[in-house]
């Protein structure tokens, strides 16, 4: 069992040094596109969900 694992850690190591890696301007840009667009889905899912609230409000009143 020690001996697979060992085996594999080994294979694993010599994958990870295959992966072309993005170097730190695509890195960043990448970056901040996931927190601009995390930023807009929250903010259009907060509306959403007030404006469902006040919908059901007025429904059930």
């Amino acid at each position: 069992m020690i001996e697979k694992l060992k085996v594999f850690l080994r294979e694993a190591k010599v994958e990870i040094k295959k992966v072309t890696w993005p170097d730190r301007k695509i890195t960043t840009a990448s970056t901040v596109v996931v927190l601009v667009v995390t930023f807009v889905v929250g903010i259009y899912l907060g509306v959403v969900d007030a404006l469902l609230n006040q919908l059901f409000r007025l429904v059930l009143s």
